[in-house]
């Protein structure tokens, strides 16, 4: 299971995010909130299913409560057992 947790990295964190908003993975600003930068509810909800896919016990009601994306980040990080949550 370990394997299927580390599929989420800080850069495919940042891949999956500028896929979904349309930018390069280096033009996803982690302070920016999600709903700000442009993403819905089911794009928030495609993202909670691709990481839980890759391991990640995570939902859309732990994303909508978060402000930003360095916010999903730390708690993603967190669930993986990650010891420096940063997505950069």
């Amino acid at each position: 299971m370990n394997e299927r947790v580390e599929a989420v990295t800080p850069a495919s964190f940042r891949a999956d995010l500028a896929e979904l908003l349309h930018q390069s993975p280096d033009e996803v600003d982690l302070s920016e909130g999600p709903v700000d930068a442009g993403l819905d509810s089911l794009r928030i909800s495609t993202l909670a299913e691709r990481w839980r896919a890759a391991g990640v016990e995570v939902g859309y009601v732990d994303l909508a409560e978060r402000g930003t994306f360095q916010e999903w980040w730390e708690l993603l990080a967190a669930r993986m057992g990650r010891t420096v949550p940063d997505g950069r």
